[in-house]
């Protein structure tokens, strides 16, 4: 019998995840703090649960894209702005599956009041951008019982193309931190390199070519670096929310004593990004405070 699929957070990754799910043929029951996607999502052949306890209540299992730590936290167990949370709603063995990017160990503590509630949470981190929620070409790093995942399988393997098994609870919080610190890694190299470029005179699209097919070859090169050059900076994932990674990537560094000299960096620019107003651009974006920096723009002429 096909499971009927709760989604809470229905935002740039959410809806078209949960629209992914319809299409496969799975019954959608879903929620959002805001009341426009969720009417998208009725539009498109889904259910309004009206609150997280109403989608529990209406679901199998329930997946979750939020923001931040908070926001898992508010959803899940409640708190003043939040009085209808999911825990009121779900039932004693069912699956909570977390794709928002949080703390490893707070992952770890919702995992253990669930569990202490009969329901077990897998957190389940992704990373592709809107362009692979829309696809459903996301990579899903997932932390938690393996014979758990193993029975929502089919359910992931609409929405992304790896789906892989990190370890117990939190290793996929873990697992995504790494993830963020390797693609920001990239785009500040990247925009350094382009802003150079820029600086020096040199043909920018010809030297995005050169260096893509080489060892500096990435995927900043191939899919953002293009619109780099042309100004474009339009969100496929919102600065913001890189931003919000790499502080959960340096404090969980602190915390396990790892150092991460090119992480605080990066860390540093893209709140930078956020306090000059482009925290809602591209994370590719901050290509900008490198130009910032140098006093001039990295440009070719528009398309």
């Amino acid at each position: 019998m096909t499971r009927t699929v709760g989604f809470v957070g229905l935002g740039i990754m959410g809806l078209p995840m949960a629209k992914n799910l319809l299409d496969a043929g799975y019954p959608v029951v879903g929620h959002n703090r805001s009341p426009e996607p969720t009417e998208e999502l009725v539009e498109y052949g889904g259910e309004d649960g009206g609150s997280p306890a109403g989608v529990a209540e209406a679901s199998d299992v329930v997946l979750l894209c939020l923001p931040d730590s908070p926001d898992v936290e508010r959803v899940v167990l409640g708190d003043a702005e939040e009085s209808e949370p999911l825990v009121d709603g779900i039932e004693e063995g069912m699956t909570v599956v977390d794709h928002s990017t949080i703390s490893p160990t707070v992952a770890e503590s919702i995992a253990g009041e669930l569990a202490d509630r009969g329901v077990t949470m897998l957190d389940a981190p992704i990373s592709g951008g809107e362009s692979g929620a829309i696809e459903g070409t996301l990579s899903i790093m997932v932390g938690g019982d393996e014979d758990a995942l193993d029975a929502q399988r089919d359910l992931l393997e609409v929405l992304g193309e790896t789906v892989t098994h990190c370890g117990p609870s939190g290793a996929g919080q873990t697992t995504k931190a790494c993830n963020q610190i390797v693609v920001a890694a990239q785009m500040v190299g990247v925009s350094e390199a382009l802003v150079f470029a820029g600086q020096a005179g040199a043909d920018l699209e010809a030297v995005v070519d050169a260096i893509s097919g080489g060892a500096a070859g990435c995927w900043t090169l191939d899919n953002r670096a293009p619109d780099m050059i042309h100004g474009d900076f339009d969100p496929g994932f919102f600065a913001e929310y890189q931003y919000k990674d790499l502080r959960i990537a340096t404090d969980a560094g602190e915390a396990f004593g790892s150092p991460m000299p090119q992480t605080e960096l990066a860390h540093e620019l893209y709140k930078s990004m956020v306090g000059n107003g482009m925290g809602r651009d591209d994370n590719s974006g901050v290509m900008q405070v490198i130009e910032m920096l140098a006093g001039a723009e990295a440009r070719v002429e528009d398309r």
